[in-house]
């Protein structure tokens, strides 16, 4: 134990919180009127004793540091497995109810051995260049392709190359924009030519794609991530190169003429392969069969160990469900950690699990992907009236500095069930340096501090613990 613990047991908390609501609903009294310490507002206590429980018995780390042992989670490969028995026996070390894996059907694609590129000028000099095959390429030919390279940085100039770009090597090379305060916008903003890119230059008759890394950082580590392919049109070659990389063959392309770069990538695309969904919960006490989900994807790319995408969001969404436990805050409805498989590649794991508990009532789904870092609030994919009534509880996330209620994405694992009018929320950590280490070696546990990430674990506790308990119809109580 590292704090002090209060005094008075638990139980006779969650019913003296219980007894000041019901209180204050009925005489319309509120802080104002007699001082905030003499009433408190709704589910005050009970949220400060979720921030003390998870900073003082912090167990998120701990998980974290389970899963990440296992090393990167691609679907379909042995650690992906090894990592949905890892979710299964901590659920049920965690005293968690209904734990069980939910079959799903995922693709399988392997990066290879060998994955290298360099600029070759004329019959001078080789500069090597920092490369990794992008999610669902082809491999080159054996030995690797060579071609002269073409930069763009818009669709029209891809465009406009024509019957030029035939047989050449397309180098898209847009940054992210330093410009925005929330990096996700500049990452949304950039992200295109990764997932685009190869058909586009494909089109044209490129034999190959380079793409500059999504990231802010000027370093010499190469971020992966899925590209696209489409039916009709010639699959290319497609790799990430590094953004001092990309800045280096800028250079080289403006100095010399017949610049030539030759990339040699292995990666295979192998038949489709059985895994796994994971799912725990909290029985609710009175309405078992309305369910508010908390949840990661447990999957990630072979690169790192997947610690900040979306080793931590897994953590985040068991902790939380073990804060309350151990509370002894059982909710009125159910609340439900998942373990979401192949967000990365495929977001078969969403879609299964949105076709399979179609018939279920679900009031809420919140999802942690953007990190481990310190919390500043949350996004709704919801109507305004539902982001409103989200939004009354932004008090109880105030004392972490995560009262941010705004609209936003929510997630993409629970994207699917937003499309059945489910209210998506997404867990908003601070975003400065998410990129640095997205989709790349630099994706490990040393990257997390363990008392921002066990803060993003209190937020969801609270969050989720409050929506099972009011729902998120009009008219419940303020």
């Amino acid at each position: 134990m590292r704090c002090v613990r209060e005094s008075g047991h638990l139980r006779t908390l969650h019913a003296l919180v219980f007894t000041l609501h019901a209180l204050a609903a009925a005489m319309l009294i509120t802080p104002s009127d007699v001082g905030a310490q003499a009433v408190p507002r709704p589910y005050d206590l009970v949220s400060k004793q979720i921030i003390r429980e998870a900073m003082c018995e912090p167990g998120a780390y701990q998980l974290l540091e389970g899963l990440t042992r296992i090393g990167p989670r691609l679907s379909g490969s042995q650690n992906a497995a090894a990592a949905v028995r890892w979710g299964y026996d901590a659920m049920v070390s965690l005293g968690f109810e209904d734990v069980h894996l939910e079959p799903v059907m995922v693709p399988v694609w392997e990066r290879g051995d060998i994955e290298r590129a360099h600029a070759v000028v004329g019959s001078g000099p080789v500069v090597p260049l920092a490369v990794c095959a992008l999610g669902s390429s082809v491999a080159t030919p054996a030995g690797g392709i060579e071609g002269e390279v073409v930069e763009v940085h818009t669709w029209s100039e891809v465009d406009a190359l024509g019957a030029t770009a035939k047989g050449r090597i397309v180098f898209f090379n847009r940054p992210m924009d330093a410009g925005h305060y929330n990096t996700f916008e500049a990452y949304g903003e950039a992200v295109d030519q990764r997932g685009g890119g190869p058909v586009a230059a494909a089109k044209v008759g490129a034999c190959a794609v380079l793409i500059r890394s999504m990231t802010l950082a000027i370093d010499d580590v190469p971020h992966t991530g899925n590209t696209h392919y489409e039916d009709g049109v010639p699959r290319i070659p497609a790799a990430a190169i590094s953004t001092l990389s990309a800045d280096t063959l800028h250079s080289l392309l403006d100095r010399e003429r017949d610049l030539k770069v030759r990339l040699e990538l292995t990666c295979e695309t192998k038949p489709d392969a059985l895994s796994a969904n994971v799912i725990g919960e909290i029985r609710g006490r009175e309405k078992p069969e309305e369910v508010v989900i908390v949840g990661g994807h447990l999957d990630s790319w072979d690169k790192g160990q997947g610690a900040h995408d979306d080793g931590a969001g897994c953590a985040q969404a068991m902790e939380s469900l073990r804060i309350l436990k151990e509370l002894d805050l059982a909710p009125r409805r159910t609340i439900r950690a998942v373990l979401f498989m192949n967000e990365e590649n495929g977001l078969r794991g969403g879609r299964e699990y949105a076709a399979v508990a179609r018939g279920d009532r679900h009031v809420a789904a919140i999802e942690s992907d953007a990190g481990g870092f310190a919390p500043r609030g949350f996004g709704v994919n919801a109507p305004r009236e539902t982001l409103d009534l989200i939004a009354r509880w932004s008090y109880l996330l105030a004392p972490m500095g995560a009262d941010r209620i705004i609209e936003g994405h929510g997630g993409v694992d629970i994207w699917p069930l937003s499309l059945q009018g489910v209210p998506a929320i997404g867990l908003m950590p601070e975003s400065q340096r998410y990129f640095d280490y997205h989709h790349s070696d630099k994706d490990v546990i040393a990257a997390v501090n363990p008392r921002e990430l066990q803060l993003g674990a209190a937020a969801m506790a609270i969050l989720a613990y409050v929506i099972a308990e009011e729902g998120l119809e009009a008219g419940a109580s303020q």
